[in-house]
């Protein structure tokens, strides 16, 4: 396989694992942040988090697979991303700790103060890093302030507090209000009683948030934020190098891949459409309402993946340095060792998680968890 097929692959690939991460993971986490939200008492939360009990370690594996496939994949991105991204990505790093020890302690003593205490850790370890992952996607629609040396050296030249802008706070609210949205449509699927009347009105408010939010970010980004074109690089098969392109800053920027096919159109448009019927259908009490958020979820992080492409990870001081899923790649014996692997253990995977839904599909009751108390989070 060439060289420039492997690259392109295994952009798809790592927006593959994000979007699993996103859709997985992200209804744990959206279980998380509604727990003290819509738990009531101490039983409702035990039944919320036991909806998820099965599934969250396994989930994690998602983020932590694209984690380690953006480091063989794209090492440059990797290391310019957590020189410069470094303390915000501690800071979800900490918040991803309270959650093992969250689900494994929680139960363990029969006292309020100690369970509210682990709700607490839940909670923020289930909002923060959902926000800080959308903030990070909203300054890369921005351009990171990086610059690399002749020898590609990257050296970054930013603050923490420069990160919140306001664009970038509200793809963070967006990504917050997308994954409550699916952990309310999840729970809608695994619940009864009060507790599901709570999930359907919070997935309902969660997915008129996701519409609002979404439609705000594109005019947004369609109007007030310049995008970046590569205009020049060296023809394919030279050796790859990120200072050797011209980049053009300015409209249409971000827009160029959907006016040049304008079919990708459909992709943000499904997006908001998924989202305006996972309202419909929560009203409804339709259990297809966790399938459309799903579609959505994938929708609105392949909208950002396509006004990207093929930028990785935009240079604000420099255009011209930015790093390009073309020049900031591995060699092509390791993408293709990875895609090798990959093609055997990805189906493998995917496989068994389904099979694991299918076998633990069923409702959480108070009963169950008055029964199987020893056993239960």
């Amino acid at each position: 396989m060439d060289y420039e097929t492997l690259k392109l692959i295994w952009w798809a690939l790592i927006g593959v694992l994000l979007i699993g991460f996103a859709i997985t993971d992200g209804f744990v986490m959206g279980v998380g942040m509604l727990l003290r939200v819509i738990g009531k008492t101490d039983m409702d939360r035990r039944v919320m988090i036991n909806t998820v009990g099965p599934h969250w370690e396994g989930n994690q594996v998602w983020l932590v697979t694209a984690g380690g496939a953006i480091f063989a994949a794209w090492p440059m991105v990797y290391a310019a991303a957590f020189s410069g991204l470094y303390a915000a990505l501690i800071i979800a790093l900490c918040a991803l700790f309270l959650r093992p020890a969250g689900f494994d302690y929680r139960s363990k003593i029969d006292d309020p103060r100690w369970r509210n205490l682990w709700d607490w850790g839940l909670t923020i370890g289930s909002l923060v890093p959902p926000l800080i992952f959308g903030v990070a996607f909203g300054n890369l629609m921005l351009g990171l302030p990086f610059e690399l040396d002749p020898l590609l050296r990257p050296s970054y030249h930013g603050a923490f507090w420069q990160l919140l802008h306001p664009f970038a706070l509200i793809c963070g609210l967006l990504a917050v209000a997308m994954l409550a949205m699916q952990g309310g449509a999840w729970l809608q699927l695994k619940t009864r009683g009060l507790l599901l009347m709570r999930a359907q009105s919070m997935t309902q408010l969660c997915a008129a948030a996701v519409v609002i939010l979404f439609v705000l970010a594109g005019i947004w980004l369609l109007l007030g934020i310049d995008g970046m074109q590569v205009v020049d690089s060296k023809p394919v098969g030279d050796k790859i190098n990120p200072l050797m392109k011209t980049v053009a800053y300015g409209n249409p920027g971000w827009q160029a891949n959907y006016l040049q096919h304008p079919l990708l159109w459909s992709i943000p448009l499904l997006g908001f459409v998924m989202a305006a019927i996972t309202l419909l259908l929560s009203r409804a009490e339709r259990p297809l309402a966790f399938l459309s958020s799903s579609l959505c979820v994938a929708c609105v992080i392949l909208t950002a993946g396509v006004a990207l492409f093929p930028f990785v990870m935009p240079s604000s001081r420099d255009p011209n340095i930015s790093l390009t899923m073309w020049d900031a790649t591995s060699s092509q014996l390791t993408l293709g060792l990875m895609f090798a692997a990959a093609v055997i253990f990805v189906p493998l995977i995917l496989l068994y998680t389904s099979w694991c839904y299918r076998k633990m599909f069923g409702r959480v009751t108070k009963e169950y968890i008055e029964e199987n108390s020893h056993s239960s989070y």
